[in-house]
């Protein structure tokens, strides 16, 4: 039943998880990639619940992908994540690249980093078992709340799309974001829902495996579910990928910015503005109306991001003006204030 899928957040464990770890060498350096993993019941394997990298020469992007990827494997929807996997493995990037790959490291071409760690939690979960054959069918509460698998296709009039256009400047990225809509019917007459991503410009390729894995979570009928995805964005940082930009969403008129985390925590608050533009979501993330296709939990995930307590700052107008050494200071713009 649909009404019985949840997306618990990542477990509480207090004395911690085993997790195995692969060496991933592409073209520019190498890193290692984690899948964390539960103990199976009743002495069964291990539950994989989590996917994460670590090391100076992954691509910019791909954490971002593989907190994404995680929820995946945490929905509970074995077929899901396998639709998942089968989209980040044909992902290209600027070159293909050979590789060891589990168990005996045999050399395999892929094209790209992307393709070669979705290639790399697939064959962790399939050595545990995740598509090991059932006496009873598998459930797949996700896959069946979607309302198109496949990406919508335009006939010769085209379709609807929204674009805007983002610049960071301290990684000098400059690439616009689109995204493509379809019109669905609604309780209350027809309805406009964003179907698919895209970028174009200068960006990290690493961000279209994000964008594959955005457009089958756009592709689920109750927008609960891309809310849910997108905050756990919104709080995503990168060392040294800070910047200001202007806050969307704001009252006619009126304009400012602050400092977000990183461009991938922008580019969610930008998405989360577009569907709040049609009556979708909040500016918040959350569903306008409950479908009751899926069902939220009742505490606070630990993974949104919270608002740090202060005064109003005069430059940005965001409520973080704290006192540090001695003086007024902005911590979302850098602003410094009256001292003493």
């Amino acid at each position: 039943m649909l009404a019985s899928l949840r997306w618990p957040g990542r477990p509480e464990l207090p004395g911690g998880n085993l997790a195995w770890s692969f060496m991933v060498r592409h073209s520019y350096g190498e890193f290692a990639l984690f899948v964390g993993e539960l103990p199976g019941e009743e002495g069964g394997p291990a539950q994989p619940f989590e996917v994460w990298a670590n090391g100076a020469e992954q691509p910019r992007g791909l954490g971002a992908l593989a907190k994404t990827l995680s929820m995946d494997l945490r929905a509970n929807d074995p077929a899901w994540l396998k639709l998942k996997l089968d989209a980040l493995a044909t992902v290209a990037e600027e070159r293909s690249f050979e590789m060891p790959f589990p168990p005996h490291g045999e050399r395999r071409l892929f094209p790209g980093v992307v393709a070669a760690t979705a290639a790399v939690v697939r064959w962790r979960c399939e050595q545990l078992g995740v598509w090991r054959a059932r006496t009873q069918p598998a459930a797949t509460p996700v896959l069946d709340a979607m309302f198109s698998r496949e990406e919508p296709q335009t006939g010769p009039s085209g379709t609807l799309a929204w674009a805007v256009d983002i610049d960071n400047p301290a990684t000098g990225e400059a690439f616009t974001l689109t995204l493509k809509e379809v019109t669905l019917p609604g309780p209350d007459g027809s309805v406009t829902r964003p179907c698919a991503v895209g970028f174009s410009g200068n960006y990290p390729r690493a961000l279209d495996g994000l964008a594959r894995l955005l457009s089958l979570d756009m592709r689920v009928v109750d927008p609960a579910w891309i809310g849910m995805k997108l905050r756990k964005l919104l709080n995503y940082a990168e060392p040294l990928g800070s910047f200001m930009a202007f806050v969307p969403g704001l009252p006619h008129g009126e304009r400012r910015q602050q400092t977000w985390p990183s461009t991938v925590a922008y580019l969610a608050r930008l998405i989360i503005h577009r569907y709040a533009m049609l009556g979708v979501l909040d500016e918040q993330g959350y569903p306008l109306r409950e479908m009751g296709v899926l069902e939220s939990p009742e505490t606070v995930d630990a993974d949104e991001p919270a608002a740090m307590a202060g005064r109003a700052c005069p430059e940005c107008g965001n409520p973080t003006v704290i006192k540090k050494d001695g003086c007024d200071f902005c911590t979302a713009c850098g602003y410094v204030g009256q001292c003493g």
